[in-house]
């Protein structure tokens, strides 16, 4: 005779990652206004000391699917002159971005990001693409084509809880391809608008 599965699934040990998963959807919850932050204090508690499935799914039980902007993707063409996104801007699910003779910088750091992955495909042309983006989050490269100009990331590779991952396919041509944190001039930059 065998257990129903369903109470068997609920015994299951749960893992580090599916901690850090609801966590990640109750610090969603709260920021679209679905629970309040005395609500969130009480339940990322619960969740962070939960041992099994059982005790992690009425966490979120309530609050419904995540739901993943869709739409056309964000086509970035560097032409020319190039074309450069910093600042504050909302990332879509997809982006493209085409290097042309002037390259494409995209800069992650002060961008408005509530999702857990974001395809980018990118063809590096001439000038290459260079992705600028905040301590923690990752980048999957392994589908990129290194063409001739190459990869070059200089983050650590490693990815805090809640973070973006950046999945970046395509090929890096003969301008390559650059994944990096902000430099000490961008940081400057940052500091002085955040001031004002």
């Amino acid at each position: 005779m065998t257990a129903e599965p369903s109470r068997s699934a609920g015994r299951m040990r749960a893992s580090d990652a599916d901690r850090e998963a609801v966590v990640e959807q109750l610090r969603e919850a709260a920021a679209d206004g679905r629970i309040d932050l005395e609500e969130l204090d009480e339940r990322l508690e619960l969740a962070l000391t939960a041992k099994t499935h059982a005790e992690l799914a009425p966490l979120t039980d309530d609050l419904g699917p995540v739901m993943l902007e869709s739409g056309e993707p964000l086509t970035l063409k560097g032409g020319i002159h190039g074309v450069t996104r910093t600042g504050r801007w909302k990332v879509p699910p997809r982006i493209v971005a085409y290097g042309g003779l002037g390259g494409v910088r995209l800069d992650f750091t002060q961008a408005e990001c509530r999702l857990r992955e974001i395809e980018v495909v990118v063809d590096a042309q001439m000038a290459g693409v260079v992705f600028v983006v905040p301590v923690g989050w990752r980048a999957e490269t392994d589908a990129l084509d290194l063409g001739f100009g190459g990869l070059k990331d200089k983050t650590s590779g490693e990815r805090l809880p809640g973070t973006p991952v950046l999945r970046i396919s395509g090929t890096c041509g003969a301008g390559g391809v650059v994944v990096r944190y902000p430099n000490l001039l961008e940081r400057r930059r940052q500091r002085k608008e955040l001031s004002r």
